[in-house]
């Protein structure tokens, strides 16, 4: 039985999608419901909730999550944004759920990880994207392919395991 995927987002998602579909696998998108209103959101680049995915909720309580495989990526403002920290700090999140975390790690991405000819998001911990001062950056080539290729490593972690 092959895994169902679901990602939990904002920015990246597509392309941590494409890298999971591109190594045979599939993948849902899920939201956290907003708890701002679209007008604050708006002034912060940040899209509204309604969409056209499943929004997720009171999970923890339900122990809906408990053994199931997590990956991560971020964004921040810019390179002091704390892309590292977020990720360490997630993981207190993910093992009050239960989750078992799946860190993209430097096995297939580390010519990419090591490239310093720009500025890019992302580390062993997970890809990543700087939305800048105001939010209005959009990930750069490099930033989606590093989501890409995650997306891609997550599925080869979570497809080894006998999910029947």
């Amino acid at each position: 039985m092959a895994p169902k995927i679901a990602i939990v987002f904002y920015t990246l998602a597509e392309a941590e999608k494409k890298g999971i579909e591109a190594a045979g696998g599939t993948a849902d998108l899920y939201q956290i419901p907003e708890t701002l209103n679209d007008e604050i959101l708006g002034k912060m680049y940040i899209p509204s909730t309604r969409r056209s995915t499943v929004l997720l909720t009171r999970l923890l309580h339900q122990g809906a999550l408990w053994g199931k495989y997590a990956g991560l990526f971020v964004g921040s403002g810019g390179q002091g944004g704390g892309q590292e920290s977020t990720a360490i700090a997630t993981l207190s999140t993910l093992t009050h759920h239960g989750l078992i975390y799946v860190p993209l790690g430097f096995k297939t991405t580390s010519a990419l990880q090591s490239e310093i000819n720009e500025v890019r998001g992302g580390s062993a911990w997970g890809a990543g994207t700087f939305a800048g001062a105001d939010g209005s950056r959009q990930p750069s080539a490099k930033e989606i392919e590093l989501a890409t290729e995650q997306g891609k490593a997550f599925y080869g972690a979570v497809s080894k395991v006998n999910f029947a």
